[in-house]
């Protein structure tokens, strides 16, 4: 397996750099992040101790169902859920169809790998408008 590169952006900045890549105005490097948060505390949160053992126990049980999974961790399927459907907006999970059309949680990553900079200037690492890289 392999890890997950995640970078955080103000969500302008992401906008200007999703707009920017679909009119073809800036092309992502493959070293770049895969996966952006808003902020490091929507990070923690998505990344919290409990959901961390939730992805090593997918990673090593490989769960059938979201009911499988449910059984194994005490929590409410409603409660799964929700968490799994959180993290698959991230791709850290990947709900595919299993049998009987059940949800099967997968986690294709054995980690993340988080590309921060300490300059917090807007723009520096994701084009934004104010740095010039996109159009105002």
């Amino acid at each position: 397996m392999s890890r997950l590169k995640i970078g955080i952006a103000s969500l302008e900045d992401y906008k200007a750099r999703t707009i920017a890549i679909a009119r073809g105005q800036y092309k992502p490097g493959p070293d770049e992040p895969k996966v952006w948060f808003q902020s490091l505390d929507v990070l923690a949160k998505v990344l919290s101790p409990a959901n961390r053992e939730l992805l090593t126990l997918i990673s090593q049980t490989h769960p059938e169902s979201l009911d499988e999974l449910a059984e194994k961790t005490g929590r409410a399927i409603s409660n799964l859920s929700r968490t799994l459907r959180t993290m698959e907006r991230y791709n850290l999970v990947r709900l595919e169809a299993g049998p009987r059309r059940r949800l099967a949680p997968r986690v294709d990553y054995d980690g993340v790998e988080l590309d921060l900079d300490f300059d917090l200037t807007p723009g520096r690492r994701v084009p934004s408008s104010s740095d010039g890289l996109l159009p105002a």
